[in-house]
């Protein structure tokens, strides 16, 4: 069976796909948390019990804070790897060349 190539096409779809699925994935996570927080918001107000809602909220806050992170790093450093590779090659072939 052969390898078929990629189109250059076809590669940048997979690609805008990943990125949209990420962004999506955030923004579902974003929505949920909104959604749930302002239920539980309106259920501790409801029953009129201490307050306990800002709990669940600071701790899953946090964990949406750094899947935002982790999601802007990701988009954000597409090439990174590419970017570094370049450079030590760079780095490595002027040294090559004042050695010899």
């Amino acid at each position: 069976m052969e390898d078929t190539p990629v189109s250059e096409e076809q590669r940048l779809m997979r690609e805008a796909k990943r990125r949209v699925d990420m962004k999506m994935g955030f923004l579902t996570h974003l929505l949920v948390f909104v959604l749930v927080n302002v239920g539980l918001y309106l259920i501790n107000g409801f029953t009129g019990s201490q307050r306990w809602h800002h709990f669940p909220l600071w701790g899953w806050g946090l964990g949406l804070a750094i899947h935002g992170i982790v999601t802007l790093i990701a988009l954000q450093g597409s090439g990174l790897r590419e970017r570094m590779m370049d450079k030590e090659l760079q780095q490595l072939r002027e040294r090559q060349q004042r050695r010899g």
